[in-house]
């Protein structure tokens, strides 16, 4: 992850972190614009955002039920004493139905976002996809609602920027 140094953002560095955030498709011409400010002044605050690791990338958010995948679940994860957890988690991220992985604390080892089609598409995930040889048991719960669901961050507020910790 590299060594990690403390952040310096401006108003104007904020301003652009939220725009991006809500439409990265937002060209620097129409932030320049907003921000009264000349394009290449936005592109290189923007240069500046991803080399210090501030802004990491850019994506499309798809529909998922549009799309078929309509089932959302959690499994938490018990693994083996024995297993290689950079392996496992190697192994977890290569399955495409796997949004997330996280290593937690308590009783179970992992916790994993899974996006599939329908229940038999679960079944086969947790049956013959997860890498049964390192993992004891687990455990699903089938989201029936989501109210929120976003990879959004929280732009920190100038009383904050102290405490945003960067990639060097």
């Amino acid at each position: 992850m590299g060594i990690m140094h403390t952040a310096q953002l401006d108003e104007t560095d904020r301003k652009i972190l939220r725009l991006l955030q809500q439409n990265a498709r937002t060209t620097n011409t129409e932030i320049a614009r907003q921000l009264g400010m000349v394009p290449s002044a936005i592109l290189e605050r923007v240069r500046k955002l991803e080399t210090r690791g501030i802004l990491t990338g850019y994506e499309a958010r798809l529909d998922a039920k549009a799309l078929g995948y309509g089932l959302v679940a959690f499994i938490s994860a018990r693994v083996s004493e024995r297993a290689d957890a950079t392996t496992l988690e190697q192994k977890l991220a290569k399955i495409p139905e796997v949004q997330e992985v996280h290593c937690v604390a308590g009783e179970d080892c992992y916790l994993l976002k899974v996006r599939v089609t329908d229940v038999d598409a679960l079944r086969l995930l947790l049956q013959e996809k997860l890498p049964t040889d390192m993992i004891v048991s687990t455990k699903t719960t089938i989201v029936l609602g989501t109210a929120k669901e976003t990879g959004r961050v929280p732009v920190p507020e100038p009383d904050r920027v102290s405490q945003v910790p960067v990639r060097r």
